[in-house]
């Protein structure tokens, strides 16, 4: 058995009751259940819809993301995530380097980075060799003044944690980030490089290995392992290229606003909703969440 949800954006709810019921009637749906008013509903059907990405591209124009999931197993009992573009709204490199005045040159290559256009190593390199000689204060600077949550996100770590739900968070930037990011939310763990420093000063290297897809994947398994539990019994979120092994190998993989070449690879896409979104997948419904 499958479970369809349907979901849109908390800020402007725009869930069409029609919409729902004509989808369900269509695929020979069950019961629906309202998870939240105007928002997200969700119902069962028997077999995977011939036409689910046809439909898809139809509810995308009216705002409106559309996931099909095997309805076993699908609450969750880790949440792995990436960190920029994610559970923070920034790229955390690219502020840095707005900071050291070749901001619009980073931006292209980290764009063309998690595009999958450039190799995630090389492009990273690149990107911290131009941060050279900058001031390793700038990073509490950025921290405090270009940093901001991404919508969803303390309800997501919250209403997870609260269930039992172990969480991680595992990036491809910097753990001077991580850490306050995982500190502030609540992530158990959290992976990711470090920004070498000298007398004060950003080197312009990062410490090797460096944390990227492979070490996402194996953070999944890793980390899984020690659970004593399944990859099944992860939702995985992320956006960019790096992201895409643990999102194809985690139980749910979550592309969240991603880009194209990224969410085109992924079963579950969420281009409308924010992060509660995750919660919604899970079958939460909005009274189950819990706020911090």
């Amino acid at each position: 058995m499958f479970v369809v949800t349907l979901l849109t954006s908390p800020e402007i709810k725009n869930l069409d009751t029609a919409l729902v019921e004509s989808l369900r009637n269509a695929w020979g749906g069950g019961d629906i259940q309202w998870l939240s008013p105007d928002e997200a509903a969700e119902f069962t059907i028997d077999d995977l819809p011939t036409n689910q990405w046809d439909v898809w591209k139809d509810v995308q124009n009216v705002g409106v993301d559309l996931i099909v999931q095997p309805s076993e197993g699908r609450r969750k009992d880790m949440l792995l995530a990436d960190m920029d573009s994610t559970m923070i709204q920034q790229e955390c490199i690219d502020e840095l380097a707005a900071e050291a005045g070749v901001g619009p040159h980073v931006s292209d290559i980290t764009a063309r980075a998690m595009n999958g256009e450039l190799d995630f190593e090389q492009a990273l390199k690149e990107r911290v060799g131009l941060l050279k000689g900058l001031d390793s204060a700038v990073v509490e600077t950025v921290l405090a003044n270009r940093i901001t949550l991404m919508p969803g996100a303390q309800t997501l770590l919250a209403t997870m944690k609260e269930n039992g739900a172990y969480a991680a968070l595992v990036s491809g930037g910097f753990t001077a980030f991580t850490a306050d990011i995982a500190g502030k939310l609540g992530f158990d763990e959290n992976r990711a490089n470090t920004l070498l420093t000298k007398d004060g000063l950003l080197t312009g290297h990062v410490a090797e290995p460096i944390l990227g897809r492979d070490a996402k994947v194996t953070a999944l398994h890793d980390i899984s392992h020690k659970l004593g539990i399944n990859p099944d019994q992860t939702i995985a979120v992320g956006d960019g290229a790096n992201d895409l092994g643990m999102l194809e190998l985690s139980g749910a993989g979550v592309a969240l606003h991603a880009k194209p070449t990224v969410a085109e690879q992924c079963n579950i896409r969420v281009n409308y909703g924010d992060l509660t979104a995750l919660l919604y997948l899970q079958g939460y419904s909005c009274d189950e969440f819990v706020e911090r």
